[in-house]
């Protein structure tokens, strides 16, 4: 009785999960190797006879340890599947864990120590885990066509730094362009630090950011570099709608880009710093343009 007692108490009230999606079931099992969280069958052999070690990268749709967790659950992040360990030691963290699940509908999937070890790449998960689903990108065409104010970032790759743009994007109404690669893409700790408003705003994903700059200006927009050695301060740009292009905080725009921009524009700041961090940049231009 005191096991089937604690299973309940595992349980948020949110619908029974799929028997392929439970850890413990059989059918979980049985699952394409391909799959997420798929549990091996026959080990592969290794060197000498010995099986080989079968370790699953966490990718950057995993959020685990019990404080990460529980922000997640806080700040609104979207969850596919939540795992709590079997038998797990119980402290204030976890009970705050378990009644947030409990109170919001969330599903807590049992699964072994081992099963956490195997899914979240042998991470310090605590006991805990969520797998948060695919971001789903807008489409550029989409977001042209609104002509809405666009953030476009070359070379951003820290997502802290892509979350908060995303939140100021969200405060004035703007969507926000990112390449594929050399960025950093909308991953657990972006939508982390965009505080939900990555659930709010259309984030595109392109192959080529110049091109896209092209279109943007063929649909109209007016092209803003931000460059802080740049004569023409933010203060004076005009123009609507506004791509507002933002560099990394180290090597700013890239050349290309900048031959892509209508006008490269500063923000007026003292000598006593050089830089501003991206994110708080991008926030300062939104807020002056939105003006």
């Amino acid at each position: 009785m005191a096991g089937n007692s604690q299973r309940r108490s595992l349980r948020g009230k949110g619908p029974t999960p799929k028997a392929e999606d439970r850890p413990y079931h059989k059918a979980y099992r049985k699952r394409r190797p391909d799959e997420p969280g798929k549990t091996p069958g026959k080990a592969k052999r290794g060197g000498a006879g010995k099986p080989a070690r079968q370790t699953a990268k966490p990718g950057a749709d995993w959020v685990f340890g019990r404080n990460p967790v529980y922000e997640a659950l806080q700040a609104g992040l979207p969850i596919k599947r939540a795992f709590v360990a079997e038998g797990v030691e119980r402290d204030d963290r976890l009970r705050d864990i378990l009644a947030f699940a409990a109170a919001n509908g969330i599903s807590l999937l049992q699964a072994t120590r081992a099963e956490l070890d195997r899914m979240t790449g042998g991470g310090v998960h605590q006991g805990v885990a969520l797998q948060l689903p695919p971001y789903e990108y807008a489409d550029i065409l989409d977001i042209l066509e609104s002509t809405q104010p666009i953030v476009a970032l070359d070379s951003i790759t820290d997502p802290h730094n892509l979350g908060a743009i995303i939140r100021s994007a969200a405060a004035f109404g703007a969507a926000v362009v990112i390449p594929e690669r050399r960025s950093a893409q909308v991953t657990a700790a972006a939508w982390k630090a965009s505080a939900g408003a990555a659930a709010r705003v259309p984030v595109a994903r392109v192959v080529n950011l110049n091109r896209t700059l092209r279109q943007a200006a063929d649909s109209g927009y007016t092209i803003v570099g931000l460059a802080g050695e740049a004569e023409t301060p933010i203060t004076e740009v005009t123009g609507d709608p506004v791509c507002l292009v933002v560099g990394s905080e180290g090597d700013g725009l890239s050349r290309l880009v900048r031959e892509n921009c209508d006008v490269l524009a500063a923000i007026p700041i003292t000598s006593a710093i050089e830089s501003l961090n991206a994110s708080v940049a991008a926030g300062i231009a939104l807020w002056e343009l939105a003006k």
